[in-house]
């Protein structure tokens, strides 16, 4: 006998109380950011499994560190160069009179973290601190758009054979609800490796074929031993934020960090590669005091994180940038082989 989960909500992380999400898009070239608002403050996470990340103020996250309270995460493309677009994010949030009190000034505590775009379309364009402000004077509690917009705008994602056989990668959100507590997530999915159903196993997207209509199934590809192409470190990247209403320690949100990569390692494969900066947050808003505990806060937690992974690439259409043609699964979307 089949059994589902109980799950109830609309599916996406602002369902979690106390979050805001803005997406800010670039309309010269693929490329853009998102931003996670928490106005009143979240004690916060973070778990790094990729070999080449590009973050900024994830030491402060350690359970070992006295700051406590993060007021946003962002998410955005444009390489090392889109931490640029936290400065925005920080004044946005001082205008508001939003931070850490500091005698008489506030200091904003925005951590972030970046995927790599820049072969897609000019790469000299990337979000700065402008493309920060905006995507925080467009943040909403309404579902974010998902898909070909914010950090995901830029995004591939099975480029293990080289960009000419990848896909058109994106931003995808979810969430799931158990005994009035809820769980969601934002994923921004630039992975190296396919995406797959985690229920099914089957492709949903990924490295396509010599002739381009069919997937080739990357994890069989290089079991049965076929070469791929010499990859530079960095140049993918699967980023996200996990939020909860429940109430957490800064020891359990790194440790719902480490659970949400679950959710990655189930719908990327292969996932946290040499070539991946796999970074996930996470967020706990105090805004409920029901907890069902961090075994199940975690399964949640893994589980909408794959969730928005496969929205992510299931919400992509296709784009064409320059002489770079990525096939999205919303239009134009190769069949499984």
């Amino acid at each position: 006998m089949m059994s589902t989960l109980p799950t109830t909500g609309s599916g996406s992380i602002t369902d979690v109380a106390g979050i805001e999400v803005g997406h800010f898009t670039d309309t010269r070239r693929p490329t853009g950011c998102s931003v996670v608002l928490v106005r009143g403050g979240a004690v916060a996470g973070v778990d790094v499994r990729g070999a080449a990340p590009g973050t900024r103020e994830t030491d402060l996250l350690d359970p070992c560190n006295a700051v406590n309270t993060v007021h946003a995460i962002l998410l955005s493309g444009g390489s090392a160069w889109g931490l640029d677009a936290g400065a925005g994010v920080m004044r946005w949030l001082e205008r508001q009179g939003i931070g850490l009190q500091v005698g008489t000034a506030r200091v904003p505590i925005v951590p972030a973290a970046v995927l790599f775009d820049l072969l897609v379309g000019d790469g000299s364009i990337r979000p700065d601190a402008q493309a920060g402000f905006v995507a925080c004077e467009a943040a909403s509690r309404q579902p974010p758009a998902q898909g070909n917009v914010g950090a995901g705008t830029g995004a591939a994602m099975g480029k293990m054979f080289g960009m000419e056989h990848a896909m058109k990668g994106g931003i995808g959100s979810a969430s799931v609800t158990v005994e009035g507590v809820t769980v969601g997530a934002l994923v921004a999915c630039n992975a190296l490796g396919d995406v797959l159903d985690p229920d099914t196993g089957m492709l949903i997207a990924g490295a396509r074929g010599p002739g381009g209509i069919e997937l080739r199934d990357t994890r069989r590809s290089l079991l049965r031993g076929e070469p791929l192409q010499p990859i530079l470190a960095g140049t993918n990247t699967t980023i996200g934020v996990i939020a909860t209403d429940t109430t957490l320690t800064k020891a359990q949100a790194r440790r719902l960090a480490m659970a949400g990569h679950d959710g990655l390692a189930r719908s990327i494969n292969p996932a946290h590669t040499l070539s991946d900066g796999d970074t996930l947050f996470a967020l706990g808003t105090g805004m409920t005091q029901r907890s069902p505990g961090m075994t199940v806060l975690s399964v949640m937690a893994a589980e909408a994180v794959a969730r928005a992974t496969v929205r992510a690439v299931r919400c992509a259409h296709s784009l064409h940038a320059g002489t770079t043609w990525l096939p999205g699964v919303a239009g134009d979307a190769p069949r499984r082989a």
